[in-house]
């Protein structure tokens, strides 16, 4: 199930929403989180319910390792536990993820035909197991915990953040399951949820899936791009993957301030970055913490001297890079981050006389370079993106590539247009898209508009925010036909 679906909108965030306050009110608490859990369970399985009696599995024993460890006195024993479950959920995840992708490589290499039949991946795999990960870790660290089954199992499939995160840790949010005073409906939450949701669901379905359109034709169309239309196909892919993600998380954060639950920031303005430190410091910020503490801090960190730091950072980005999923591609791409955060962590403090716009104009460049190959399904086709771009073939942009733009709302601007003038329809579409394309890019990029995190800090339930809500959110709604899934629903 996804966010922008009419059966998520119309039937089960109303009843989940309702019920839940229902069986609160009646202070049925226990009874309360059990509904949003056996809610949560419908979500996860609503594509397939082959998937429940796994994740309902990896709940238990991870729920039961961390107990085990934490009635065990015996560091070996606790330590062995510890591996035991990191072995069992990384081992899912490689089975899911990766052995295919593992398989027809060796095939290709030694020219084997080794069989594998293709699986669906579950909801949230990468994510879920994250999470137990960071329980198991936690609980080893002497962590102080006082969870039911029923709370952690709430936690690990709390729909909201099921599908694309964020990496919530368990000692965010459980102790907000089990704390009595957010039972009760707020009005105020419950409107700053609805803002934050109308502006991620405006994100997805009136930016991204349109900018989506448009890469689309540029990863299809590379021999004849050329330079004009590689960079606007480049940009698009960089906000359209911006829209979507943050989109998602901003209605994540949405729902569940609508149920009185606050969810850790994930996004804070990433494209203003003046650093790749910068950029990794307010992009999927959940997971950049996850690897930090949990693999980084581990690793050594930057204890140990440069060349060791210089080594764990690598580590630590072909991981996220492998993470995102099974392609070589999403290698190079963590490979290029490594270099790029290496290189942050060098000029740091060397570059202060270095005018602002230019280290923030060379961090979205290098940003958008490393996103070819994080969209192309080859290593081979981004190389041919990227030379299409320095073909130094300059032109109008295609008018294919702009009809990709083109949405019913401008088709109605268009004809209007059409019945002032006498000039041609494409002529108003090229005008009409580049002028959306720049004006979005320039409103997230450049000008220093507030972004929905800030937003909701400042929010106060008026009547400008009222009809904002409304308008972003029937528009979306008649819009949602034909929309694309979430893009890190498949990382």
């Amino acid at each position: 199930m996804v966010f922008y679906s009419f059966i998520f909108l119309f039937i089960f965030l109303p009843l989940g929403i309702a019920g839940y306050y229902f069986l609160n009110n009646r202070k049925h608490y226990e009874l309360g989180k059990f509904f949003l859990f056996a809610m949560s369970l419908w979500f996860f399985g609503y594509v397939s319910i082959t998937f429940i009696p796994l994740i309902l599995f990896s709940i238990g024993l991870n729920y039961f390792l961390a107990l085990w460890m934490k009635k065990t006195s015996s560091l070996p024993a606790r330590r062995t536990l510890l591996i035991t479950g990191i072995l069992f959920h990384l081992g899912l995840l490689f089975y899911y993820k990766y052995w295919g992708f593992l398989l027809f490589n060796v095939n290709q290499f030694f020219k084997t035909d080794y069989f594998f039949l293709q699986v669906t991946l579950p909801l949230g795999i990468s994510y879920f197991t994250f999470q137990h990960i960071a329980f198991l870790v936690d609980t080893l660290k002497g962590k102080q915990w006082n969870y039911t089954l029923l709370d952690y199992s709430l936690y690990i499939v709390f729909f909201p953040k099921l599908s694309s995160g964020p990496i919530a840790l368990h000692y965010e949010l459980i102790p907000q399951f089990q704390d009595a005073s957010k039972k009760s409906f707020s009005f105020e939450n419950f409107s700053k949820g609805l803002l934050a949701f109308s502006f991620g669901m405006a994100k997805k379905v009136l930016l991204a899936d349109v900018y989506g359109r448009v890469v689309n034709w540029g990863f299809t169309n590379i021999p004849v791009m050329g330079s004009t239309n590689g960079i606007i196909a480049m940009v698009a892919y960089t906000l359209q993957i911006y829209f979507d993600f943050s989109g998602y998380c901003d209605m994540a954060v949405g729902i569940c301030l609508m149920l009185n639950i606050d969810l850790p920031m994930n996004f804070f303005s990433p494209y203003r970055s003046k650093s790749i430190k910068e950029f990794w410091d307010k992009w999927h910020m959940t997971l950049t913490r996850f690897f930090r503490q949990y693999l980084y801090f581990p690793l050594g960190g930057s204890r140990k001297g440069s060349i060791s730091t210089f080594i764990n950072i690598m580590i630590i980005f072909l991981i996220s890079g492998l993470w995102h999923g099974a392609n070589w591609t999403f290698l190079l791409w963590g490979f290029i981050h490594g270099i790029g955060m290496i290189l942050s962590r060098i000029l740091r403090g060397k570059v202060n006389k270095v005018p602002d716009f230019l280290k923030w104009l060379f961090t979205f460049l290098f940003v958008n370079v490393a996103w070819i190959y994080f969209r192309a399904d080859s290593i081979f086709i981004g190389n041919q993106f990227i030379l299409s771009i320095l073909s130094w073939r300059f032109t109008l942009p295609n008018i294919n590539m702009l009809y990709d733009f083109v949405t019913p709302e401008m088709d109605i601007v268009v004809t209007i247009m059409e019945l002032i003038t006498s000039n041609t329809t494409h002529i108003y579409y090229a005008e009409i898209v580049m002028l959306i394309f720049f004006f979005a890019f320039g409103i997230f990029a450049v000008v220093k508009m507030k972004n929905t995190n800030e937003r909701l800090l400042e929010f106060k339930p008026t009547k400008k925010t009222l009809f904002l809500t409304i308008f972003l959110l029937t528009w979306s709604i008649l819009s949602m036909s034909g929309v694309s899934s979430f893009l890190y629903v498949n990382f």
